[in-house]
């Protein structure tokens, strides 16, 4: 495999010297990328987001080479939207994101998971974390650097989450340390009842099949990976990321896959985290309804639905291609 590189830059939500300096990188990127485009000579070309594909989908655009663009979230960011204009199609997790992008171009495909969520079950997941099949379990994680705002909250509640559940808790690098401390400093019984983590990989999938509820974040992958395994969800939309990652959430919520919780309301007494997750967790009709609700949103084949797109794409354009060839 051949790996290479472009250059590229951010103009949107930058400072102006920054924009102009971003507008160069990405005009010498559209450069660079003709030429990768014109050494590997693709049937079709796949992008999703940020900045650095905006470059290779103008490069694309003037090479005539078909573009599948990939949508993660429900709406796309500035640099998706600029290579939307260039794509021959755009695959969506979701059916809501017709409200953002041409409907004419939009193939709802779903969100691409790793082998590891077709291989995990509740019970293998469960003996793996050395779970007792009768205990509600609640995973908590932030993505991959963490969340601290949710860590805080956790730790600074844990003798009344460890009363009502098992938590498995995946803090990100920055605050493992810390939470960890916290974990020592539990008498043993509760501490036998907390498995906290720094990071899990492969793992995640049977974090995700051994629980009965997720408090998380709502980036593009709690559309995609929750829904796969039914895990219903407590959603803590990360406040500093415009409003995409409230959109996903809202979109869980208005199917009665999630609950919604305010970051600023994460460690608020009445209606905060340890209300929201006693209600849930008291509520196992609800909790089962929300399973079956999240389970109806999952599209279990989102990696095999894109890469048809893309062969399907791929074969259109070598048709064209030969009728004019033929045609000359």
């Amino acid at each position: 495999m051949t790996f290479e590189t472009i250059q590229s830059g951010a103009i949107n939500g930058v400072g102006m010297r920054q924009a102009i300096t971003g507008l160069f990188r990405v005009l010498r990127g559209t450069f660079e990328a003709f030429g990768v485009l014109g050494r590997f000579q693709p049937d079709v070309v796949l992008l999703t987001g940020g900045f650095v594909g905006v470059p290779m989908s103008v490069a694309a655009w003037v090479r005539r080479v078909p573009v599948v663009l990939y949508l993660p979230d429900i709406e796309p960011g500035m640099a998706l939207k600029l290579m939307a204009r260039f794509a021959t199609k755009i695959a969506t997790t979701t059916e809501a994101s017709a409200q953002f992008i041409t409907r004419s171009k939009m193939v709802v495909t779903g969100y691409p998971v790793r082998e590891a969520f077709y291989e995990t079950s509740r019970a293998s997941a469960r003996a793996r974390f050395g779970i007792a099949e009768d205990e509600p379990v609640v995973l908590v994680f932030g993505g991959s650097k963490g969340a601290r705002s949710i860590n805080q909250a956790i730790t600074g509640q844990l003798g009344a989450l460890l009363q009502r559940c098992v938590l498995i808790h995946v803090t990100g690098a920055n605050d493992f340390a810390e939470v960890n401390l916290a974990c020592k400093a539990l008498p043993e019984e509760q501490r036998s009842r907390y498995r906290v983590f720094k990071y899990l990989h492969e793992e995640m999938a049977d974090a995700m099949a051994a629980a009965d509820l997720a408090v998380c974040r709502s980036g593009a992958s709690a559309l995609g990976e929750l829904p796969f395994v039914g895990l219903p969800a407590v959603l803590v939309p990360y406040p500093y990321a415009w409003r995409f990652q409230k959109v996903n959430a809202a979109y869980l919520v208005e199917h009665g896959a999630a609950v919604l919780l305010e970051d600023g309301k994460l460690s608020v007494g009445a209606g905060g985290l340890v209300d929201t997750l006693t209600g849930l967790l008291g509520d196992r009709a609800r909790l089962a309804a929300m399973r079956q609700q999240s389970l109806a949103l999952g599209q279990r084949e989102g990696a095999a639905n894109i890469a048809t797109l893309m062969c399907e794409v791929a074969g259109r354009s070598k048709s064209k291609n030969s009728k004019t060839s033929s045609i000359n």
